[in-house]
C-alpha cells in the first residue's frame, strides 16, 4: 500500500499532516511542533503492513525541515500500530 502526507494545517509553529492511502482514506497522522531550536515530532499509522514505508516516509521531510534551521534538535515519537519505530534504527524492535 503506497503512503502519503496530506496536509491538514500548516503553519510557522507547526503542521498536522494526515497519512492518507491510495484511495485518500486516512491511516495515520503526523504532528510536527516548532520551538526554537528544537522539532517535536509525534506520529501513529495504523496499519502495521506499512511502518518501513511511513519511516520512509517521514524521515526525509523531517531532514527537510530541519535544512531551514542550524542546529536544530529532532525529538521524535512515531508508532505502527502499538510498536514505536525509531528514525535512526538504534533500538528499534524487529
Amino acid at each position: 500500500m503506497q503512503i502519503y502526507f496530506s496536509p491538514e494545517i500548516i503553519n510557522p509553529h507547526f503542521q498536522v499532516l494526515n497519512v492518507v492511502d491510495s484511495t485518500n482514506k486516512a491511516v495515520g497522522n503526523v504532528a510536527i511542533l516548532f520551538e526554537e531550536k528544537k522539532l517535536y515530532v509525534y506520529g501513529i499509522l495504523e496499519e502495521e503492513g506499512v511502518g518501513s514505508d511511513f519511516k520512509d516516509l517521514v524521515t526525509p521531510y523531517l531532514k527537510g525541515l530541519s535544512k531551514a534551521t542550524s542546529g536544530l534538535d529532532i525529538f521524535s515519537c512515531l508508532y505502527v500500530g502499538c510498536k514505536k519505530i525509531n528514525l535512526n534504527n538504534e533500538d528499534e524492535p524487529k
